[in-house]
């Protein structure tokens, strides 16, 4: 494992264009600021349309800010050119909310991993092969002998999911952007998925950004938590203590959502 960037996001907003030309502009994300310190877990928590998959896409590079920066360690993402951005792409990498649609369905397991590993890592196919087999393992698809040749259609959506993850695991990234990751899942796949995150970052030293709007799946996670509004983080701390001690309306709302067992509806302070 190569030493691991923190990532930066630098008081970053993302504007687009309102349907017609008399419309002001839409503002997905307003005015963002965090930082993702190495081996770090953070969760990025919001409802639908509060600017989460935006600020994915800018980390990722699929998007790039209207104003503001992001550095991950000393690079800044938004003047990568076309070599740098695939050095970038090897070190970050997203693993999606839909395992369906993640994964080509003609290509077998065994391809899904060894691409990346021939491209990004100049493997011969002997070491790929072998490669395949860890990766496999170390996501907890034992023996491993009975998924390599498997198509997606023929794994469960908890186990595409691990293939997903393997795959990101293949280019030794140094973040992982989880997006939404166990939403798609049934919700008895969804805890060892969550456990198999904890333990590669722990293992891996790898940082993550753990995108939901699960508050639940958010506590199990990660360390740190962001609440995500309107484009705005309106509440940012520990994980417990922004559980147990929410400081913001919209976070007290959240949670009272849940109805989580134990815990009364509390006010947010003054």
């Amino acid at each position: 494992m190569s030493d691991v960037a923190a990532l930066t996001f630098s008081g970053v907003t993302k504007t687009y264009a309102g349907r017609r030309r008399s419309d002001p502009p839409v503002v997905a994300v307003d005015d963002v600021s965090f930082d993702i310190a190495p081996g770090a877990a953070v969760g990025l928590v919001g409802a639908s349309g509060s600017g989460k998959s935006t600020i994915a896409k800018i980390i990722t590079g699929q998007e790039r800010p209207t104003s503001g920066q992001v550095h991950f360690g000393d690079v800044d993402v938004a003047k990568l050119g076309q070599r740098g951005l695939r050095d970038y792409h090897r070190r970050v990498q997203m693993v999606f909310q839909d395992p369906y649609g993640a994964l080509n369905p003609l290509h077998t397991v065994g391809y899904t991993l060894t691409r990346p590993l021939r491209n990004f890592r100049g493997m011969s196919a002997a070491e790929a092969d072998t490669e395949v087999g860890t990766l496999l393992e170390t996501v907890g698809l034992t023996p491993y002998s009975q998924f390599v040749g498997k198509l997606p259609h023929q794994l469960s959506g908890g186990q595409r999911q691990r293939v997903v993850i393997a795959r990101a695991l293949s280019v030794d990234p140094e973040l992982i952007v989880a997006d939404e990751p166990v939403s798609m899942l049934d919700v008895s796949m969804r805890a060892g998925v969550l456990r198999l995150l904890s333990q590669l970052r722990e293992s891996r030293g790898i940082s993550l950004l753990y995108i939901t709007h699960d508050l639940l799946s958010a506590r199990v996670a990660t360390d740190d938590l962001l609440v995500l509004h309107n484009g705005r983080i309106v509440e940012h701390g520990p994980t417990k203590d922004v559980l147990q001690h929410p400081q913001d309306d919209y976070t007290v709302a959240l949670l009272d959502a849940l109805a989580t067992p134990g815990r009364p509806a509390t006010p947010a302070s003054a």
